[in-house]
């Protein structure tokens, strides 16, 4: 693809490009250098309003250190969907991105980095996880434990005092704030779901229903994940009819199932130093796709095999499940449903008509076949 480059985003700093595709596929790496940029841009922002509050020394020190560790790390893909989301807009829309613009949706792409930092600190002292983005979780550092429930809450507020600062003042900025607070609710209401369904330790395979899962992944996963980065996208592009946002919910909805399914396929076969993460699901007795799945397809004796070794805290049980879904053959399930289901999800995105295809299709690209 061939691209041109302009200057996007501008500080008193700093001054950086990013490469604009003609056809709005995809964030290179002048993206991620230039979103990298506002990350340092917005940190530095935020350390320095507690060092001009007065705060002590040593809760400054504390802030740098928390926001760099929890971050910066990830893949990033939810923020820059926002920058493909306004640049796929601006194009159907027949305008050029301006710097102002694309510094906006940098900015609100990391606000959505800010407040998965915030999900994966408390779900991972919930799950009582060991690593996340290949590196001890973050309540695991000796001198953290549950200092990291707070260091959460102020991950999650980090992200309205940058949204304040760089957005007030727009048109649609009642409505940002409008928007992460509804997200922040399904996805906590999500959560729910799947920690009273499957509590650690407690095994009712009863509740491992297809129905309770689809409606874990679509509150946990698909609106903070798909759906916020595309209506915040539209939100900076000026986009009123509700009906677009209705079409923009029913097609992420599916691409946030797609992507848990993966999820949980990946925890169970993924390798922990490419996802970055030592899988857990087993051992934490969630209601993940694969033991529903292996509900599905097991008879009596492979369903007391779950029963026996599911949701343990055992090495030996987690593999007598592993085996189990090898028996199965619930890795051939998941082929067969990836395939399926991007088939379904590239039609939909080029049938419908309401928005540009664009939006969605960076999104799509990411995440099919990915391995991480």
């Amino acid at each position: 693809m061939g691209a041109r480059r302009e200057c996007v985003a501008r500080t008193e700093a700093t001054r950086v490009c990013v490469c604009r595709t003609s056809d709005a596929m995809g964030s290179g790496d002048d993206d991620k250098k230039a979103f990298m940029a506002v990350f340092d841009e917005l940190a530095a922002g935020l350390v320095e309003d507690e060092v001009k509050d007065g705060q002590v020394a040593i809760a400054v020190a504390w802030i740098k250190r928390m926001i760099a560790y929890n971050v910066p790390h990830g893949k990033l893909n939810r923020g820059l969907a926002v920058v493909d989301g306004v640049r796929a807009l601006k194009q159907a829309q027949g305008e050029d991105v301006d710097a102002d613009t694309m510094k906006r949706a940098m900015v609100v792409g990391w606000c959505i980095e800010f407040l998965q930092a915030y999900f994966l600190v408390a779900d991972d002292i919930m799950d009582e996880s060991v690593t996340r983005r290949g590196q001890p979780c973050w309540y695991r550092q000796p001198d953290v434990k549950m200092t990291a429930i707070n260091d959460g809450i102020l991950l999650e507020m980090m992200l309205y005092k940058c949204l304040k600062k760089y957005c007030k003042g727009l048109e649609c900025y009642g409505d940002l704030v409008e928007l992460f607070h509804d997200v922040t609710y399904q996805t906590a209401s999500g959560q729910l779901i799947d920690l009273i369904t499957a509590p650690i330790g407690e095994v009712d395979l009863s509740k491992y229903t297809m129905e309770a899962y689809m409606r874990i992944v679509t509150y946990k996963t698909a609106f903070y994940t798909f759906y916020l980065p595309a209506a915040c996208a539209m939100r900076l592009c000026g986009v009123k009819d509700e009906s677009a946002y209705e079409k923009a919910n029913e097609i992420c909805i599916k691409l946030g199932q797609f992507f848990q399914i993966q999820d949980d396929y990946l925890d169970c076969y993924g390798n922990p130093e490419v996802i970055g993460k030592i899988g857990t699901d087993i051992q934490d007795n969630k209601c993940g796709w694969l033991v529903v799945q292996a509900l599905l397809k097991c008879n009596e004796d492979q369903r007391k095999i779950i029963e026996e070794n599911y949701g343990k805290k055992d090495a030996e049980c987690e593999k007598k499940i592993k085996q189990l879904y090898l028996d199965l053959d619930i890795e051939a399930v998941y082929k067969k449903y990836e395939e399926e289901s991007y088939a379904d999800l590239k039609a939909i995105m080029e049938d419908q008509k309401v928005l540009p295809e664009g939006l969605f299709g960076a999104m799509l690209a990411k995440i099919y076949k990915r391995q991480k």
